[in-house]
């Protein structure tokens, strides 16, 4: 398991180490700027070669490129500047030529971060005009390291200082490092506390940041600009999670391989499953539309047969029943005209996992959804049977039960909580600013049910507030999955570990990561159909995996 902290927790979680006196916070922000340096070398190691410090021959004056490596740091004016110090320092005592600017009054330096702004002055010069024309009068370097704000940024700040960063970035050979995250990002929310968003583009190379990844790291559309996260240890683990920092909200988990096998120990991975039999894995029901519109459906029941559901069962209008018999061979079919049908075959209480809204239609989905929810059965609602209420969610919100797994993406979600969708869009003047966790949690409490918020950024809450991420960002991106029938796949995936008997939380959580990990497996071309048959190959990876 990997939390995602807000701002707020991991000031909590550094004070508390503080306090504990084992630690200093000048030997936190020493520790943190190392780690910055050590990130860098690792992750480019020719920057590295022939340091002072890098051991080996004597250091060469000349980087590979022909030209003295060169920094510059942009210190901002809290403890994130302070780090910016400590790796100007550490940079210098490596050979390189390093340039400082400082934003803000040195003078009003929080109390560490003042220490090292003086260790930096016995050393070198800090310029303190962090302008557009200053920065363009520096030559060519290979690092800039932004550590103007960092998790501390609660404030929206002029859209100039971002462009000034952005004026150094651009000659192949400069990188762009961020500490903690880009320089007017919310680390709450994945959202720029600017002026002017829309027309900045920072692009870094690589974010370090410390103890455990933000939540802005992994939601937002910021997810786009960031090529790499890294978390460097900086000595905090042994003083989390305590009740001070329990206080400052509830975690919000990363959806990882441990996760899943967690998940899915005793249902996937039965070690007794030599015992049971199909009926023990669960029966899953999922409904079609009509005549043409039944596709959307077998992709879902493919996807729940083949996570594990013992079986899967169509439901199929009369009018479709030929077309479904002609596409089918291990997946059944029953019958399900109209709403009094469904409720003949429902009295089949081995029938413990139902989905609806695949295809459907609004007209079928609104007859059909409230006799599926009265039964009080596990049952995952998506497209149209999410669409089908957009008229009245509250029709929709007093038939669910905590059983209940929604599906929506953007346009789903907006319909069904116009007034959480309206915050969420909002352009933000101040921080922490309203994130996509905190809409996903409002939603799931008024809904009374989990909610899975799709998108890169898969946010998934229930009604108690836990709460998880399924990031398909960084090393885990999924472009692939923008096609037709994914998200008929994953609804299927939901059911077919709900029949299993997982939770509606556990089955949501495992069946986002399985999704991604398929695309993942399969790569470009993917289409629909191809998740399903991934199935097998990524579990089969999971069994020996320990946690």
């Amino acid at each position: 398991m990997s939390e995602l902290l807000t701002a707020a927790q991991m000031r909590a979680i550094e004070q508390a180490a503080i306090e504990s006196g084992e630690v200093t916070g000048l030997e936190l922000m020493e520790r943190a700027g190392q780690g910055v340096v050590e990130a860098i070398f690792e992750e480019w190691p020719e920057l590295g070669a022939g340091d002072k410090e890098a051991g080996g021959q004597p250091p060469d004056p000349r980087s590979i490129l022909g030209q003295k490596k060169r920094a510059v740091v942009l210190c901002g004016p809290g403890n994130n500047g302070g780090d910016g110090f400590v790796v100007a320092r550490l940079l210098q005592a490596r050979g390189w030529d390093v340039e400082v600017f400082l934003y803000g009054d040195a003078k009003k330096l929080p109390p560490d971060a003042r220490v090292n702004y003086e260790r930096w002055c016995n050393l070198g010069q800090v310029n303190g005009d962090l302008s557009d024309q200053s920065l363009w009068a520096c030559e060519a370097c290979d690092l800039v390291i932004d550590a103007v704000f960092g998790t501390g940024l609660s404030r929206c700040i002029d859209s100039q200082l971002v462009d000034s960063l952005a004026s150094l970035v651009g000659p192949p050979r400069t990188k762009l490092i961020a500490i903690d995250g880009c320089t007017g990002v919310d680390l709450d929310s994945g959202k720029y506390l600017v002026a002017k968003p829309d027309e900045l583009d920072p692009m870094p190379d690589l974010v370090v940041t410390f103890h455990k990844a933000k939540v802005g790291h992994y939601v937002g559309r910021l997810t786009n600009l960031y090529t790499k996260v890294t978390v460097v240890d900086i000595g905090l683990n042994g003083f989390d999670p305590n009740e001070q920092i329990r206080l400052a909200g509830e975690y919000v988990d990363l959806v990882d391989c441990s996760d899943v096998i967690y998940g899915l120990k005793k249902g996937i991975f039965n070690p007794e499953g030599y015992q049971t039999n199909k009926y023990t894995h669960g029966h899953a029901l999922i409904l079609t539309g009509g005549s043409g519109r039944t596709g959307s459906a077998r992709l879902a029941a493919r996807g729940a047969l083949r996570i594990g559901a013992g079986l899967v069962t169509l439901g199929v209008p009369p009018n479709a029943q030929q077309e479904v018999a002609c596409q089918i061979t291990a997946l059944m079919m029953e019958r399900v005209g109209d709403a009094k049908a469904l409720e003949v075959v429902l009295q089949d209480e081995r029938l413990n996992g139902l989905c609806l809204g695949p295809g459907m239609g609004h007209e079928r989905a609104r007859q059909l959804v409230p006799v599926a929810l009265a039964t009080k059965r596990a049952t995952v609602l998506d497209a149209d049977a999410l669409s089908a209420f957009a008229d009245n969610p509250r029709e929709l919100f007093e038939l669910l039960h905590e059983h209940v797994v929604l599906t929506p993406h953007g346009g789903e979600f907006a319909r069904l909580f116009p007034d959480i969708a309206d915050t969420l869009a909002e352009t933000p003047t101040k921080g922490p600013a309203y994130s996509k966790v905190d809409a996903t949690r409002a939603a799931a409490a008024r809904a009374g049910c989990t909610v899975l918020f799709k998108g890169p950024d898969t946010v998934i809450a229930s009604p108690d507030g836990v709460c998880a991420v399924n990031a398909a960002v960084y090393d885990r991106a999924a472009p692939w999955l923008a096609t037709a029938g994914s998200g008929d796949v994953l609804a299927g995936f939901i059911t077919g570990l709900l029949a299993r008997g997982l939770s509606s939380q556990h089955a949501a959580e495992a069946a986002a990561w399985l999704h991604v990990e398929c695309a993942r497996t399969f790569g470009a071309g993917l289409i629909a159909e191809d998740l399903p048959e991934m199935l097998p190959q990524v579990l089969k990876s999971l069994e020996n995996e320990q946690f």
